[in-house]
């Protein structure tokens, strides 16, 4: 099995090109992982709060335009 150590350094050597490639494929499965989150979350009423808060401040007069 690979360690991280190992991966790291297999990282450092690569071209920067393979680097870039390597890193928007991280940084894509990061966001996937991230949406996948929020949406459980929002599906298991998690941030209802937030609704609630921006409910509230509208009513009280407390929004405005962006």
């Amino acid at each position: 099995m690979t360690t991280v150590v190992e991966i790291m350094a297999a990282i450092s050597a690569l071209p920067f090109d393979e680097f870039a490639r390597l890193r928007r494929w991280i940084a894509e499965r990061d966001w996937e992982a991230w949406d996948k989150e929020i949406e459980a979350d929002s599906e298991a009423g998690k941030l209802d709060f937030l609704t609630e808060e921006a409910l509230e401040d509208k009513r009280k007069g407390r929004l405005r335009d962006l």
